[in-house]
């Protein structure tokens, strides 16, 4: 087993550990955030800015357009979108193609461009926004060298550190029915100053970001791997037969259901193993007493005629069907838990089958003192397989005829449920004896492999110990149940029970 181990621990070895894995991930995950902000707080701010700048200048013309129905209170929300979105604003009353009157006019910069241009240069505002269904967005530079403004295609931007001023032209109805042309006016500030501050301070956060990611890799691997890797120790322990291995496991609820899962299956593995250790030595007893008298008599009858008799010939026998029926237990409860087992449904009396079965006991056992009593409440007709029904039910006899108490009796009762709120009808089959009966902290032990109530003087007679799990088997491949109900000092009732 220590050789095992060695083993996997060598086939694992080139892996890596969690530890690793969470700081790649974390730090993998740390890089692509920092690549997403250096994205669009330097590559893209330039272009972020300038559609933020061009969706508030809109947004304020529609404000405006809507406050041309309120003439007494234009001024003012003229005044706040312009406080508001830091944009310069005039509004004309267009007479016709060459007469404009100016209705509003606020500065909020210096060297604001509609501000300074000519009357002849607010028509081409309004031609512009005519041309282009009453709406169109001019660009400008200041060029210092020469003090004007040149117009600048979006197309055909080029990088330059001087601001771009932004001019939108909009064209609307008053409700009197005259033209009005608003003329919004923003400045975008170059970001070439701005984009240098954010890298340093992009770099110095992913430096730091990328470093606490590491840690808190390490810190969240070293949590969750400490109780995995005492979780490890412990299975080690328990594949090396240690039962009482340690599976606490702390920290997470899946980890510590993991822990309590292997907790459960080690006690279910302690008690396979107490079993098979049971069964070995029940085994060796069962299989050792039959052969040595196969064998002590056959070698008594075959040296001494006289001792050729029916009776030793019968003993032979018996011991013979006694070895023949334990290894058809052990080979039916193979059979069963592996699955293999094939139903054949037929329909059938079950009340005459029952009876027949007792019938043939009360012919073996009547010269032994031994009486099956038998009653039941009407005639139940079942679908099942019968030959496995029949069997459980005659595993049931044996064991009641086994345990039963100084009367010799047993009693087979057949009587029908009605589950009310199932709507279904169940039909149950009981076979009491008078025995010492079972006690509480064993009734559910007896249903396993291998496992035998220790009676001393009847231990020859109790068996393998498989009677009672092949019934348990045989019911829950045929869809019904079974159970027991004891009073130490009284006797024991098993039954079976079967949907109608």
């Amino acid at each position: 087993m220590i050789a095992h181990n060695k083993q996997i621990i060598n086939k694992h070895r080139g892996r890596i550990g969690i530890k690793w894995k969470l700081s790649v991930y974390l730090a993998s995950f740390t890089l692509i955030i920092i690549a997403l902000l250096w994205l669009f707080q330097v590559v893209l701010l330039d272009t972020i800015y300038k559609a933020v700048k061009t969706g508030e200048i809109k947004a304020a013309a529609i404000e405006l357009s809507r406050a041309l129905d309120n003439p007494e209170t234009l001024g003012q929300t003229a005044i706040a979108v312009a406080e508001r979105n830091e944009v310069c604003v005039m509004i004309f009353r267009v007479d016709n193609a060459d007469t404009a009157f100016r209705l509003i006019n606020i500065q909020r910069f210096r060297d604001s461009l509609i501000q300074s241009i000519s009357r002849s240069d607010i028509f081409k505002f309004y031609d512009n926004a005519l041309a282009h269904d009453g709406k169109y967005l001019q660009r400008f530079r200041y060029d210092k060298s020469i003090g004007v403004f040149y117009s600048v295609s979006d197309g055909n931007l080029t990088p330059s550190s001087d601001p771009e001023s932004i001019v939108y032209s909009v064209i609307t109805r008053s409700n009197a029915g005259d033209n009005i042309l608003i003329l919004l006016n923003s400045v975008v500030s170059p970001v070439t100053a701005a984009r240098g501050t954010l890298n340093i301070i992009l770099y110095a956060i992913g430096g730091v970001l990328l470093l606490l990611s590491i840690g808190l890799a390490f810190v969240l691997a070293r949590k969750i791997s400490s109780p995995i890797e005492k979780i490890n120790t412990a299975a080690k322990k328990l594949a090396d037969g240690d039962y009482n291995a340690d599976f606490n496991g702390s920290g997470y609820s899946e980890i510590a259901e993991l822990g309590d899962t292997l907790t459960y299956a080690a006690g279910e593995l302690s008690k396979v193993d107490r079993l098979r250790r049971e069964l070995i030595a029940n085994i060796s007893h069962d299989l050792r007493t039959p052969l040595t008298m196969i064998a002590g008599y056959s070698e008594v009858m075959r040296d001494l005629p006289g001792e050729l008799t029916p009776e030793n010939a019968q003993i032979i026998i018996d011991e013979a069907r006694r070895l023949s029926s334990l290894v058809s237990d052990v080979m039916d409860i193979s059979k069963l838990e592996s699955g293999t087992g094939v139903v054949e449904y037929s329909e059938f009396n079950l009340t005459d089958s029952l009876r027949e079965t007792l019938e043939r006991y009360n012919r073996l056992k009547e010269h032994d003192g031994y009486t099956i009593a038998f009653n039941a409440d009407s005639d139940v007709t079942v679908r099942t397989d019968k030959t496995k029904f029949l069997q459980a039910f005659c595993n049931l006899v044996n064991n009641a005829l086994t345990y039963t108490g100084a009367d010799k009796r047993v009693v087979v009762t057949q009587s029908l449920r009605v589950d009310l709120s199932e709507g279904r009808r169940y039909v149950r089959v009981s076979v009491a004896d008078s025995g010492e009966g079972i006690a509480p902290d064993k009734l559910d032990c007896i249903w396993e492999r291998y496992y035998k109530i220790d009676v001393p003087h009847k231990r020859a007679a109790v068996g393998t110990g498989l009677g009672l799990s092949i019934v348990k088997n045989v019911m829950k491949l045929l869809g019904g149940t079974c159970g027991v109900k004891s009073e130490q000092g009284r006797g024991s009732a098993f039954w079976l029970e079967l949907p109608l």
